[in-house]
């Protein structure tokens, strides 16, 4: 079940982020990315990985380049804490 649930997530946020790039809009795709990741971290409420950690920590970094004005790091942030979590319900150590 989580792994179909966090499937359906990503593809509903890939045809989410498609017209976000088209019109240029980074700042929301920073914020669409900040809560795919709030919505991803409730399949991790059991990890006992450290991933939770990571990922919060993520989140900081990234919200706080996002009030720095820096939507670009936020994206790379985002993104690589998205794929974290993706990982992470594959049962990856990456």
């Amino acid at each position: 079940m989580k792994r179909s649930a966090l499937a359906g997530l990503f593809i509903t946020a890939a045809m989410l982020a498609s017209p976000v790039f088209a019109a240029g809009k980074t700042d929301q795709l920073c914020q669409i990315n900040l809560d795919k990741i709030n919505n991803g971290k409730a399949l991790l409420a059991t990890d006992t990985s450290g991933k939770s950690g990571e990922i919060d920590t993520a989140v900081s970094q990234a919200k706080a380049a996002q009030a720095a004005g820096d939507d670009k790091k936020c994206i790379e942030i985002t993104s690589k804490a998205l794929q974290d979590l993706q990982n992470s319900e594959k049962g990856g150590n990456q």
